[in-house]
């Protein structure tokens, strides 16, 4: 049975207790929004070595990072040293986006070494076998697809990204649209390409309750992926868009029906002021579904700097609801991110997230941040680094920017505010 199946009749599980022990929540608070929808566990029944987590209504903004390989870099072993960086970075899931070399025995590996929720796009290793078996994508077949997602959710996979939504009705309407950057995901231009040419359905809509039985077999949670996301600005909030989510609000309700975990993935490059509208629309529409975003992006023009331009958006998303971030590292819209990249994109989702779990009243968001408000007020170094959301960062600027045993930092010196004015109000800091 499923996590929600499970929930639904009134029991309360290892996972569940588990989530609501990294919450500081009851386990009956997330037994019952599991069994709404509100929440999802991906929590493979085959992921033997998993630290579950949950995701949605009352919960901290979780975090994801994309590792994998590409045709020009098919090496197994960097992906791990990624998935170990970011795992030590605070990513709450992994997902392996494979495109290059050996792409069943890079997921196997990483799931083995994998404590952390794990995802994959499966429409990406059918193309590249329909590239190898048929020597083009437009070939594959329905069986082919559904192969793929059976086998990684045999694997272990504890959540899949498929573009259900992408329909030939939405198809259409994108043509209508006459949008700047056309499609930008991966997996809904390839099921678009593949449904153009062979004039035919996307088997993923047509052929749903198949992947809602497999979903079920292995309690593998669905991510109803964006394919007609927006690619910049000027797309944003589009015809297209819309049409597609109201296709996966149908379809959440289809999957809910059978008992099966599911989540929406939306947006994409968005102008500010359109975030908040996007997420009322999406939890309208998707009944309350945990929302997992890209960014959004608010800028277009920062390459090399769009893990800030994520970050913003990231935080004005998650602050009016959105439950799931997935990083944005300085290599996007550039090439396949570095170890270095991969950190420095989750850390900025990090913020991000827990910007938003400030306003949003999340157990332990504010008192994380009074505790370091004391710190710096203490001029207590070594708890304001043990605070610090990237504590070894912290913990060696303070030492690069410090030399010696000066108490205060080089920045104020003996003038420091907090020093000063302590003297005066009976608040200094003893040996101050």
């Amino acid at each position: 049975m499923t996590q929600m199946l499970q929930a639904r009749a009134g029991r309360i599980t290892p996972a569940v207790e588990r989530v609501a022990e990294k919450e500081g929540v009851s386990p009956e608070y997330i037994a019952g929004e599991l069994a709404k929808g509100a929440i999802v566990i991906p929590a493979n029944i085959n992921h033997s070595n998993l630290d579950p987590c949950g995701v949605g209504r009352g919960l901290k903004t979780k975090i994801n990072a994309n590792i994998g390989t590409s045709p020009q870099f098919p090496e197994i072993e960097k992906e791990l040293i990624k998935l170990r960086v970011a795992v030590e970075a605070g990513a709450d899931a992994i997902m392996d986006l494979s495109t290059g070399g050996d792409i069943d025995a890079c997921r196997k590996k990483i799931i083995r070494n994998c404590s952390v929720c794990f995802g994959t796009v499966p429409v990406y290793q059918a193309i590249v076998e329909s590239r190898e078996k048929y020597g083009n994508l437009v070939d594959m077949s329905a069986d082919d697809l559904f192969r793929v997602i059976e086998k990684q959710a045999a694997d272990g996979v504890d959540f899949i990204t498929v573009h259900c939504g992408v329909t030939s009705e939405v198809v259409q309407r994108l043509r209508r649209e006459g949008r700047i950057t056309d499609i930008v995901s991966r997996g809904g231009a390839f099921l678009a390409g593949w449904m153009l040419h062979n004039e035919r359905e996307n088997p993923l809509f047509e052929q749903y309750d198949r992947l809602l039985e497999i979903a079920l077999k292995y309690d593998v949670t669905l991510s109803l992926g964006d394919g007609l996301r927006p690619g910049c600005l000027a797309d944003a909030t589009d015809r297209a868009q819309v049409q597609e989510l109201i296709i996966l609000g149908e379809l959440v309700e289809r999957a809910w029906e059978q008992g099966v975990q599911v989540m929406v993935e939306g947006p994409g490059h968005m102008p500010l002021d359109q975030i908040q509208a996007n997420i009322v629309l999406q939890k309208r529409l998707c009944k309350g579904a945990p929302f997992y975003v890209l960014g959004p992006l608010v800028t277009d023009v920062a390459p090399g700097y769009d893990h800030i331009t994520s970050a913003i958006g990231g935080a004005i998303a998650a602050s009016a609801g959105a439950d799931f971030l997935c990083y944005v590292t300085p290599a996007e819209h550039l090439g396949l991110p570095s170890e270095q990249d991969v950190k420095e994109g989750i850390i900025a989702a990090r913020i991000a997230g827990h910007a938003a779990d400030i306003v949003k009243g999340i157990p332990g968001a504010w008192e994380w941040d009074a505790a370091m408000a004391k710190a710096r007020k203490e001029l207590d170094w070594e708890n304001q680094c043990r605070l610090a959301i990237d504590p070894v960062k912290a913990r060696d600027m303070r030492q690069e920017k410090n030399p010696g045993t000066l108490k205060e930092c080089t920045m104020c010196g003996e003038f420091c505010a907090m020093k000063v004015i302590g003297e005066y109000l009976g608040t200094g800091i003893a040996g101050c």
